[in-house]
């Protein structure tokens, strides 16, 4: 199978590359639209599986579609599993922090933090709705910050939301046991606390579009989770795409791209 031409195909570049943190990984590319604002935002939380091989190059071309129909986005880079840190607790770390520093970025760029969107494509969208649910961790547990930043609402792009059953999908070659650093069995609070399926309800919208072929990351997982969170009282809609696979859904160039922009103007 040939890889999606964004993965081969250089994306327009940011107007800004940015550090949230110290760390090599700790950055985020920032791209504005024209005029002055301020802008809706959209954080982007890129997938590939939590590794460290798969970096946010390859949702710059998202990115890009985004700013020109009127979005900043925000797009993070963040530790991975094979950096030094990354997985449990590091990835969680950066995305937070990366995040929280929208309010740092607001005092210097017109972005309109009452209109922020979360935004994440497989494994990114565990992480976008698990940055939408943080703010339900208690002070004690790992993870937990003061003060997160809330977004508008939460859109998961093929995302593994439920990392209990992806571990017993083993999805990629089991990587969620890497990423975790253990099995639920022998780490059940890092599954409690990582997975966005055993936090909810997350308190925030959510959208979770998802391709019905998608060989990758199983439509089931979006269903699971999507009941589950209106059962506990969340606002989730899901979006199943006939058809789709699994990068459909990050291809600004695909039928499937405009419910993708339907679902972020429906939370902005």
């Amino acid at each position: 199978m040939s890889l999606p031409w964004m993965l081969e195909t250089p994306a327009p570049p940011a107007d800004a590359r940015l550090a949230y943190g110290e760390l090599t990984h700790q950055f985020g590319d920032l791209r504005l639209p024209r005029g002055e604002g301020p802008h809706p935002v959209v954080v982007v939380v890129h997938g590939g599986f939590w590794r460290a091989k798969y970096d946010l190059e390859h949702v710059g071309h998202l990115c890009a579609d985004l700013t020109q129909r009127g979005y900043a986005t925000w797009s993070l880079e963040y530790r991975r599993v094979g950096h030094p840190g990354g997985g449990w607790t590091g990835t969680f770390e950066d995305v937070a922090r990366g995040t929280d520093h929208l309010r740092t970025l607001a005092t210097k760029y017109p972005l309109d933090l009452e209109r922020v969107v979360l935004l994440g494509h497989s494994a990114g969208g565990h992480l976008a709705l698990w940055l939408a649910g943080r703010a339900r961790l208690q002070p004690g547990q790992p993870l937990y910050l003061e003060k997160p930043f809330v977004p508008r609402g939460a859109v998961s792009l093929a995302g593994v939301v439920d990392l209990e059953r992806a571990y017993a999908l083993r999805l990629s070659d089991g990587i969620v046991e890497s990423f975790l650093g253990g099995t639920p069995e022998q780490v059940p609070e890092r599954y409690r606390l990582a997975s966005p399926f055993a936090l909810a309800p997350l308190g925030v919208r959510q959208v979770l579009v998802h391709g019905a072929e998608d060989t990758t990351v199983p439509l089931s997982l979006s269903t699971g989770y999507h009941d589950r969170a209106t059962a506990l009282g969340d606002s989730v809609r899901l979006v199943s795409l006939p058809g789709a696979d699994h990068f459909e859904v990050i291809d600004p160039r695909a039928r499937e791209w405009p419910q993708v922009l339907e679902a972020i103007a429906s939370l902005v």
